[in-house]
């Protein structure tokens, strides 16, 4: 497995397997649902190779990856064999109720997300070619390209069905056999003709008669791409399952359950359900249209400047069902279209960076990062660096909302979710033609806002993303850090392995330490047992009685750290390891746990001197002047 050590870390920092209840993933992200959040190392994992940054927000524990997240989801289901996962385990997590909707309408709809923009895509270019002359809708070829990007969008019942039974815990053919009886042909077939009689007659919601079910009043809806009456027919489902289960005998639960599950939910949802929600569907539909509609401009300025803090903190969930509902109602959405420029003005902050920056390892994350955001993935430009700068995200947030307002302007809306970047432009073309105008005005509104940008961020400025790799000797009036006449830059940064007080190296008694014979450094005194990595290496040495380690960083700096003095002649006891030589160690991995009473107890002293066994090799050491440390505070500084 290509990412196996990097899923074994991510397992052993979010508690391990046994706090896991669900785990998904989206475009970027994995998406952990855990027992406890408590338990998760977070700052451990922020700093882990592999992982951009995590984000706790709207129930989920978000390990942001970046855009080869699929693999490394296979890799951490593999690892932590959490296809096992327990289906009927409760969520002991207490979450608001804000929070439990948008974990609720994530989980449904994340799953979906990539084979929706796949189908998206395949449709927008079938227009696309219509629209040039390419093909024609008679073809054989505009046909069945048609047939695939319809197949998921018309069928949307059934795939929601299928999502929505994993996150409510019911047995999925039952809930897709659901959907899929929502979607059955025969039906839309009975609504040709003469009503039998028509409720609420000259309201809002006047219903025509087709057909009854025991002689109660079917009122029959279009539920093909239909969002909320399906998971709400889980949702009942959910509970008419777990009450069924209760008193049915086991010899029988195989078939009796979604036995008596459909016939329970299907009728209720053909009768109850699902007219209730195509009208509730329909007024927030009107609603938002409305709002649309009294100022797109000041629409498009709030979705496109404030869209990318919606998609940080999983709020942006709470606007996706109602875009995917105007698709279905209307047959276009100006909501997800008003947010399509914050991509680019992304890209255009992040291009920005790449070129100001005189550092090196932000010019070489600033390149991939402004690749993903062309193609519509913005989170490694975000998290990785135009958030941490602040000024480029701010930059970006308005230039996304200047786009957002003059898409509005221009009337510029969805006609289906597909691509994301350069490849949705499609889903701006109207299948049945006559936008192109329209689809031109937005392509330019997008490379505009890609400039702007550009050029709010590079002429507002940013500062320096790696401050702690300068070493500040002296700084001068004009910002200049030197020492004498020289310039210090950092090589490599090292953090504490342990918390407690700190300890010149020359007050520690062993004359090798305190002479500088070993290598410069200093000591802790610990007041807890545990010891983690200070840096991201390799462990060239651990001592038999595990008393000792040699970590060798991916930088070349070769790290000593010997617990205690002396304490070889414990022969082990009291010393418990986490890792083995030759292992693949990360910033505040768990090496190894001590007793700290046990061992002062013996008569020995704890102090642990952490040394740099070749700073021979660098100009200098630079080491912390605070009194006490914590596990994972900057410590020391090699030099060149």
């Amino acid at each position: 497995m290509k990412y196996e050590a990097l899923a074994k870390s991510i397992i052993e920092n979010i508690g391990g397997t046994e706090n896991i209840n669900n785990l998904t993933h989206c475009v970027t992200r994995l998406r952990f649902k855990l027992k406890d959040e408590n338990k998760a190392n977070t700052d451990v994992l922020k700093k882990m190779d592999g992982i951009v940054t995590v984000i706790q927000s709207g129930g989920q524990y978000q390990v942001v990856i970046g855009n080869h997240v699929p693999d490394v989801y296979q890799d951490v289901m593999a690892v932590g064999n959490l296809n096992n996962l327990d289906d009927n385990e409760e969520d002991t997590n207490d979450t608001n109720v804000f929070n439990k909707f948008v974990d609720l309408i994530s989980g449904i709809f994340a799953p979906t997300l990539g084979t929706l923009a796949a189908t998206g895509m395949i449709k927008g270019f079938n227009a696309l070619f219509v629209a040039v002359g390419l093909l024609s809708i008679e073809s054989g070829t505009y046909q069945i390209l048609n047939a695939i990007g319809d197949s998921l969008f018309y069928f949307f019942p059934i795939f929601l069905a299928l999502t929505a039974s994993k996150k409510l815990k019911v047995n999925q053919f039952t809930a897709m056999a659901i959907g899929a009886s929502l979607v059955y042909p025969t039906l839309t077939g009975l609504t040709i003709g003469e009503p039998l009689y028509t409720l609420f007659a000259g309201t809002l919601i006047e219903s025509p008669v087709f057909i009854e079910f025991l002689g109660i009043p079917v009122i029959l809806m279009t539920y093909s791409s239909s969002v909320i009456p399906i998971i709400l027919s889980i949702l009942l489902a959910s509970k008419v399952e777990k009450g069924l289960k209760k008193f049915i005998p086991d010899v029988v639960k195989a078939f009796l359950v979604p036995f008596f599950t459909l016939l329970v939910v299907v009728p209720l949802t053909f009768i109850i359900i699902g007219p209730i929600a195509t009208w509730a569907g329909s007024l927030v539909g009107a609603g938002t249209l409305a709002i649309y509609n009294i100022s797109p401009i000041v629409a498009g300025l709030v979705i496109g400047g404030f869209w990318q803090v919606f998609v940080i903190f999983g709020l942006h969930w709470g606007l996706v069902p109602i875009a995917l509902n105007n698709l279905a109602l209307y047959g276009f959405d100006p909501i997800l279209a008003m947010s399509f420029a914050a991509s680019f003005a992304q890209t255009g902050a992040i291009i920005a960076v790449l070129i100001k920056t005189k550092e090196k390892k932000v010019k070489s994350l600033s390149i991939p990062a402004a690749i993903s955001g062309l193609f519509g993935v913005t989170e490694p430009a975000i998290y990785g660096i135009t958030l941490p700068l602040k000024k480029p995200f701010i930059m970006s947030c308005i230039a996304g909302g200047i786009g957002g307002a003059a898409i509005g302007l221009i009337g510029g809306s969805f006609y289906l979710v597909g691509g994301l970047g350069v490849f949705g432009i499609t889903n701006f073309l109207n299948p049945a033609g006559g936008n192109t105008g329209t689809v031109l005005g937005v392509i330019a509104i997008l490379f505009g806002s890609l400039v702007l940008g550009f050029l709010l961020t590079y002429i507002a400025g940013f500062g320096k993303l790696y401050e702690d790799d300068i070493v500040v000797a002296e700084t001068t009036n004009d910002g200049v850090i030197e020492s004498g006449n020289e310039v210090y830059i950092g090589r490599d940064s090292i953090v504490s392995p342990l918390k407690g007080s700190v300890v010149p190296l020359s007050d520690v008694q062993d004359e090798a330490f305190s002479s500088g014979a070993m290598g410069k450094g200093l000591a802790i005194d610990p007041t807890e047992g545990k010891l983690v990595s200070p840096v991201n290496g390799i462990v060239t040495m651990l001592f038999p009685t595990s008393h000792a380690i040699g970590i060798t960083s991916t930088e070349g700096t070769e790290i000593l750290i010997h617990i205690g003095m002396d304490t070889v002649q414990l022969d082990g006891e009291g010393f418990t390891p986490h890792v083995k030589q030759g292992d693949q160690v990360i910033k505040g991995q768990l090496l190894i746990e001590f007793d700290v009473e046990k061992i002062i107890n013996a008569g020995y002293s704890v102090i642990t001197p952490i040394v740099i066994t070749n700073s021979q090799n660098y100009l200098d050491v630079i080491t912390t002047e605070k009194a006490t440390v914590s596990s994972n505070e900057q410590l020391m500084t090699v030099v060149i």
